[in-house]
């Protein structure tokens, strides 16, 4: 199952960075725009990536919800060793790849502040939310938990000041883009920190409401 990891990953920050790069380079200076057409492009992966690749390794590219499903008792400790290792590789491959494919310097590292409790409480709003939103779909219907995580983290984009990157794969990744969905290398613990955070606060409401063998 991990062998697929990487592939997951690496479409999904691909999509992130080179959408962002696209939509900024098109958007003449309007970020809102250049916001727009990043958001489309993730959640739309997102419903691609999980109806896909759900059915084959659970569709596993988050850490986060990675480490959810492990207490859960779902994954092994050592598949998520695993999981999380191919998950970052996988994640840093499809930022060069975007890079490529635009003509922009492969190696780079970002400059773009990201930083303050505000962006901190954000990520672990926009966390706690993406885990509800698997963990209750998945026992409301199972088979729209794709379209429901694209359409979460479409609306956690703007709803969120951090833009709902809800990912800690995804958001070391960034930190080697200095274009629109960059973030600074040095702002990328407190994220990872309170994206964690967010899932495990998600992972106890949902034991609340919905105790194990109900």
């Amino acid at each position: 199952m991990r062998r697929r990891g990487p592939a997951a990953a690496a479409f999904a920050s691909a999509t992130v960075i080179g959408s962002g790069i696209m939509g900024e380079r098109l958007a003449g200076g309007n970020v809102a725009i250049a916001l727009l057409a990043n958001t489309i492009a993730t959640g739309a992966i997102l419903v691609v990536l999980i109806t896909m690749l759900g059915p084959i390794c659970g569709a596993h590219f988050n850490p986060a919800v990675s480490v959810v499903f492990a207490l859960k008792r779902e994954i092994a400790p050592i598949e998520l060793t695993g999981y999380v290792a191919v998950q970052i590789l996988g994640a840093v491959l499809g930022v060069l790849a975007a890079h490529f494919m635009f003509e922009e310097s492969v190696l780079q590292i970002s400059s773009k502040i990201r930083a303050g409790p505000a962006q901190w409480f954000a990520e672990w709003v926009a966390t706690f939310g993406l885990v509800l939103t698997i963990l209750l779909t998945l026992r409301a219907n199972g088979t729209a938990v794709a379209m429901s995580v694209g359409l979460y983290i479409t609306a956690a984009y703007w709803f969120t000041a951090s833009t709902s990157f809800a990912n800690p794969a995804v958001t070391i990744a960034r930190s080697f883009s200095d274009t629109f969905a960059g973030i600074r290398p040095w702002d990328v613990a407190p994220f990872v920190l309170a994206q964690l955070f967010g899932a495990l606060s998600g992972l106890y409401v949902c034991r609340r409401l919905l105790p194990e063998g109900e």
